[in-house]
């Protein structure tokens, strides 16, 4: 027992488990998509992913489907950090909640000021970080980045990350369904019942959930959302008698199992079905239209100005610390990569210009180009970047 608690993990075990490798997949994922779509194979691209299986097309299997549980997962670590890790507290959240509501208002005005038309609509489009992404360029960098800046980065996205739950709800929701809301609300109402009564196993949660899916999907608000509402219903609390480990918390127990799946099946293939922008054939106009600047100023700029910035006049006026042995340039390169906004921005640009293919391709090659360069000049950034001398990473 004790040899194979020492015994190394494979190769295959440590890919799966790491930060960069959920985002290389990811990236490689949205490489291929952009091949095929511009290849002889783009017209079977486009009718496999709008070939109906029972009432939903495949794409919408995985927008609304499959990225539920995407949601999912994004609700669990929302309610674990905020109740027992990183955002537990007033003072560790001031400074990442200070710098993602910058990140998130920054990038909407760069916007705007460009799209102040009928386009305005998807002033939401480049407020979004990409969890899986940044931390994966962050991964890469090793020692180079204290251990602070690592924790402030997860922090801050998962707080963007609720933003972006929130702005969905309210900004991009269709006409309602007053029947299917209220049966919604009543299945959401016997899901917080279930936790108060102390029902620990995972199954009957998880089959109640699927029902509320069921029902917002038919609400008019996007049934992603029916994942957080599931989220916070599920227990956090250790099991009595059993204080020594927070593994057999229900909640801890379902983000584990959630993560592989999540990580290297669900985002991949959202990935392929989204990122995948035909170029060829579209007018020139598309690449210096205002809603590919926008949104590409939006991530590349906005956020640097939104989290650097913030950040920077809160610790100067003395209301939050700076990250343990970090310096204003790691900082800096931190908020560049904050721009990488791939899933979310995809995602709101599917609600926000739904039924618009141009302007979800202008949209998208914002999101492609405005990334790319966010994560190439946080990592250039950070990589030659000195750290401060004789101070642990």
């Amino acid at each position: 027992m004790v040899l194979s608690r020492l015994k190394p993990r494979s190769a295959l075990r440590q890919f799966f488990h790491g930060q960069a490798s959920a985002g290389l997949m990811l990236m490689a994922c949205a490489a291929l998509a952009l091949v095929v779509a511009n290849s002889s194979l783009g017209q079977a691209y486009e009718h496999a992913l709008h070939a109906y299986l029972g009432p939903l097309s495949v794409q919408h299997w995985i927008n609304d489907g499959l990225m539920a549980i995407f949601f999912l997962l994004v609700g669990l670590e929302i309610k674990r950090e905020v109740l027992d890790g990183q955002l537990s507290s007033w003072p560790r959240r001031i400074l990442p909640g200070l710098a993602a509501a910058g990140g998130m208002a920054a990038p909407a005005l760069v916007y705007l000021l460009l799209n102040p038309g009928a386009s305005a609509h998807g002033w939401a489009i480049p407020a979004a970080t990409d969890i899986a992404f940044a931390l994966g360029v962050l991964a890469l960098l090793g020692k180079r980045v204290p251990v602070s800046l690592r924790i402030f980065l997860t922090a801050l996205a998962i707080i963007d990350d609720l933003g972006a739950v929130i702005i969905i709800a309210l900004f991009y929701t269709a006409d309602l369904s007053l029947p299917h809301l209220a049966a919604a609300a009543g299945v959401a109402t016997l899901l917080f019942m279930m936790n108060r009564l102390g029902i620990r196993r995972l199954l009957p949660y998880l089959l109640v959930g699927l029902v509320l899916w069921i029902f917002v999907l038919g609400s008019g608000v996007h049934a992603t959302l029916a994942g957080v509402v599931l989220a916070f219903a599920i227990p956090l609390q250790e099991s009595p008698g059993r204080p020594d480990s927070e593994s057999c918390s229900p909640l801890h127990r379902l983000e584990h199992r959630l993560h592989l799946p999540v990580s290297f099946l669900i985002l991949p293939v959202f990935g392929l079905a989204n990122a995948g922008v035909r170029v060829i054939g579209l007018p020139p106009e598309a690449f210096t239209a205002p809603i590919t600047i926008g949104v590409g100023l939006g991530l590349l700029v906005g956020k640097v100005v939104g989290v650097f910035g913030t950040s920077i006049v809160a610790v100067r006026l003395g209301l939050a610390d700076m990250p343990a042995h970090a310096t204003p340039a790691q900082l800096a390169g931190t908020a560049l990569l904050c721009g990488i906004g791939f899933t979310m921005s995809l995602f709101i640009t599917l609600l926000a210009f739904a039924g618009q293919p141009i302007l979800q391709a202008e949209a998208k090659i914002g999101i492609l180009v405005g990334s790319l360069l966010s994560g190439l000049l946080g990592f250039l950034l950070l990589r030659f970047t000195q750290r401060e001398k004789d101070l642990p990473a």
